[in-house]
């Protein structure tokens, strides 16, 4: 059996935040892969324009190609009319039978879950190991009673022998890193160069030859 964490969102653009989150959890977890899901629209985001896709989708197969442990999945991507988490780790589960499945998020889509398609249905689908960063309070008063009970606490003890039984909730802040995607494209486009310090340097070249957020 594999331990497998899958990490899904728009990656508009991934930055260091992001692979600090995968380094991180490949060793707390003990998994032996850690695979981004690029979406091709986020459901949630159903408002805003997104950047392409493949430019997404680009930059993070950029960033991982020296990261055996890490890769790229274009399960979205080729997907857009399947967009929702609860189709996507269905089709997990489909796929990888014999493997245990992590589903990570962040600590502002936890405290959004039950606005999610199915949400009780995608949190009995697969572990899941929410992320918490700087600013972002997070609880558990908006989930029924029995997913409360599969609540694991890391923050305080990240080292916990962890338990053998149904399918879990991990709270961990390992990665306490406050970047946000959102004011990287504001900088990108007000010319403010301390952006670069956010993103991989592969991430950088790429933004900045095909001008994908000016």
């Amino acid at each position: 059996m594999k331990k497998i964490a899958f990490f899904g969102g728009s990656f508009d653009p991934v930055h260091n935040g992001h692979l600090a989150i995968a380094h991180a959890l490949l060793k707390q977890f003990g998994l032996d892969e850690f695979v981004f899901i690029p979406a091709f629209h986020a459901p949630h985001k159903s408002r805003l324009r997104p950047t392409s896709a493949y430019d997404r989708y680009a930059m993070l197969c950029l960033v991982t190609l020296d990261e055996p442990q890490i890769s790229v999945s274009k399960m979205e991507v080729e997907l857009p009319e399947k967009p929702y988490s609860v189709e996507t780790l269905t089709r997990l589960n489909s796929e990888l039978p014999d493997d245990q499945i992590f589903f990570v998020m962040g600590a502002d889509s936890w405290m959004d879950i039950t606005t999610w398609r199915e949400w009780e249905k995608v949190l009995s689908l697969t572990h899941h190991i929410v992320m918490t960063r700087p600013g972002i309070r997070i609880g558990a008063s908006h989930v029924t009673d029995e997913i409360r009970s599969r609540i694991i606490d890391l923050r305080s003890k990240p080292d916990r022998e962890l338990p053998e039984r149904g399918k879990l909730i991990f709270h961990t802040d390992l990665v306490n890193k406050g970047i946000s995607a959102t004011e990287i494209r504001r900088k990108v486009r007000e010319a403010d160069i301390t952006w670069k310090a956010d993103v991989p340097p592969e991430v950088a070249i790429y933004i900045e030859k095909y001008q994908i957020y000016n």
